[in-house]
């Protein structure tokens, strides 16, 4: 069950964290969402008073989040859990997935109705919605669809988006992954997120004794 305060952060938190919803507001389009001054500078401040044992969970491509945060480079896993990098820097990807199918579904659907934003990203890729709430169940069905005819993929739904991306990833894989690493490794797990796509890593950080954060 999540905790109904704020768990106290002690020197021997791993935290982890959402970037969209989370750090930053959510914006009509993924690349318009605004940092707050002093972000970055608080995160690189945290990641110090943690020893490094900070990492950002999304699912965004690294790339974005490293821009979005330039100059400052955290451990971070992104697109749910498919693609990672470890605190000294090794990057780790999932297998790629045959998205043809789902892929050509989705092209079509933004073909048809402009409102529509196709997010491609380097395994996976999101179809969003927001701008157009109304095609929600379309999309739905049009995804599952495709999906029906796919293997290897999970399909999830957040806030005005449809992820597509390697199955068996998530944000939970990711944060177990790093919590057997050096600086996570020993420490107690703390993750913050705003989302249904968080759930696995709210149920990762529960099931090793941590706390999660819905925001």
């Amino acid at each position: 069950m999540q905790a109904q305060t704020l768990p106290y952060l002690t020197p021997d938190t791993a935290l982890f964290l959402d970037f969209d919803g989370t750090l930053v507001a959510l914006a009509p389009q993924p690349e318009l969402v605004e940092v707050a001054p002093g972000l970055t500078g608080t995160l690189a401040a945290l990641h110090r008073q943690f020893n490094g044992a900070l990492a950002l969970v999304s699912g965004r491509p690294l790339h974005d989040l490293d821009v979005f945060l330039a100059p400052l480079l955290l451990p971070a896993a992104g697109e749910h859990g498919a693609q990672r990098r470890t605190a000294d820097g090794l990057l780790i990807s999932a297998p790629p997935a045959d998205m043809r199918h789902v892929l050509q579904a989705a092209e079509s659907l933004v073909a048809r109705y402009p409102d529509l934003r196709l997010e491609r990203k380097n395994l996976a890729f999101s179809l969003h919605y927001r701008q157009a709430p109304e095609l929600e169940g379309l999309c739905m069905q049009v995804m599952g669809d495709a999906l029906a005819l796919s293997e290897g993929i999970d399909l999830m739904q957040g806030k005005c988006v449809i992820d597509l991306k390697p199955a068996g990833f998530s944000k939970g894989t990711a944060i177990s992954f790093f919590m057997t690493e050096a600086p996570f490794a020993g420490r107690l797990p703390v993750f913050a997120g705003d989302d249904v796509t968080d759930e696995a890593g709210f149920e990762a950080v529960q099931r090793m004794g941590g706390h999660a954060i819905k925001v």
